[in-house]
Formats: C-alpha cells, sequence, structure tokens
C-alpha cells in the first residue's frame, strides 16, 4: 500500500491530489489515469438512472434494518417529487458512464432543507465518494439559498453515522419516526 509522507497509509489513488507522497510507485500513477473521477450533476428523481440508484439504496436498507418493511421505504419513493428544482435536487455521480452514487436534497421551509437518500454502489465505496456527494449536495444548499440542512438515519448504517459527524453535522432531537434512530443536522 503506497504510504504518505509521514508513515500514514494513503487509501487510493485520490490521495494524490490531496497529499504528497513519498516516492510513489508507478502504478499509483497508472491507477489515477486509468480511472477518472465520477462526475456529479443534477439529474431529473424519475430518470432511469435515478431510479436505479433509489431502489437499490431502499433495498439496502431493507437488507440492513432489522424490521424495516416496504411501508417504511416504498418504491419508488413517494417523495421524489420532492427533489426536483427549483427547490429540491437529486444529484447522481457517474463514473464509466455508469451511475454509481445518489443523494436527494428537498425543502422543508424557506431557509432549511433535508438530506435524502444518499447511497454509494458497492463497488464504488471507500474512495471518498460519499464525502463528494455531501459536498455537493451542501454546495446546492447554499446556491438555492437554503441556510440549514438536516437528515435522519439508522444504527444499522454506521459507517452513514460516523461519516455525518467527521463532516461537522451535530446530532439533533428527533424529527421523523422509525426506520430513524439518529438524526442530524448542520449550519451552511
Amino acid at each position: 500500500m503506497p504510504r504518505l509522507a509521514g508513515g500514514k497509509p494513503c487509501r487510493g489513488a485520490i490521495c494524490l491530489f490531496r497529499h504528497r507522497l513519498a516516492r510513489p510507485p508507478f502504478w499509483v500513477h497508472l491507477a489515477a489515469m486509468s480511472s477518472p473521477a465520477p462526475t456529479i450533476a443534477p439529474v431529473d428523481p424519475d430518470a432511469p438512472e435515478a431510479r436505479a440508484c433509489l431502489s437499490a439504496y431502499l433495498a439496502l436498507l431493507r437488507d440492513r434494518i432489522p424490521g424495516i418493511t416496504a411501508a417504511h421505504v416504498p418504491d419508488p419513493d413517494p417523495e421524489a417529487g420532492s427533489y426536483r428544482p427549483p427547490k429540491g435536487a437529486f444529484l447522481l455521480a457517474r463514473e464509466g458512464g455508469r451511475a454509481v452514487a445518489c443523494v436527494a436534497l428537498k425543502p422543508v421551509d424557506a431557509a432549511t432543507g433535508e438530506v435524502k437518500r444518499l447511497w454509494v454502489a458497492e463497488e464504488a465505496r471507500g474512495r471518498g465518494l460519499a464525502r463528494a456527494m455531501m459536498a455537493a449536495v451542501e454546495a446546492e444548499a447554499r446556491r438555492l439559498g437554503l441556510a440549514r440542512l438536516r437528515l435522519d438515519t439508522n444504527e444499522s448504517l454506521p459507517e452513514a453515522i460516523a461519516l455525518y459527524r467527521r463532516l461537522g453535522w451535530s446530532e439533533i432531537a428527533p424529527f421523523t419516526p422509525f426506520p430513524a434512530t439518529h438524526w442530524f443536522a448542520k449550519d451552511l
């Protein structure tokens, strides 16, 4: 595994853009050149790629959260209409022409939005894509004039909880029922 200056392990080629490697091996450079960074762009939540990502997200929830049923996470997503401009957004990441991640933003009120449906394909995990999707949805919220975001998640998704904490989100009082077990907010 390549190492950063100071001996810390580097997790993938993306570190080349963020850190100075101590004598990077040639294969690190090849990996960086052979896999272009995913592109993140808004799409309609009813577009086929968006629907496929939402379906995969909902399937993940049904697989990971004990006691969850199709009534808790219906497919198609009944909230999808609120993810459309001019007040909402649905962002999709593509890599090699394939959708690999999504996140949605829906309005709550004039100053607050809610982040929904953050999902990253299994083969795209561990490369900072969830962090990039959160940065993109936060930027979109700022562009829409929102001052605060909130979201909910479940304890069966510890990687999501850890991500939100690392990104500066604070835990708040509950605002949704089960399947949510953790609620977060962030001022923009």
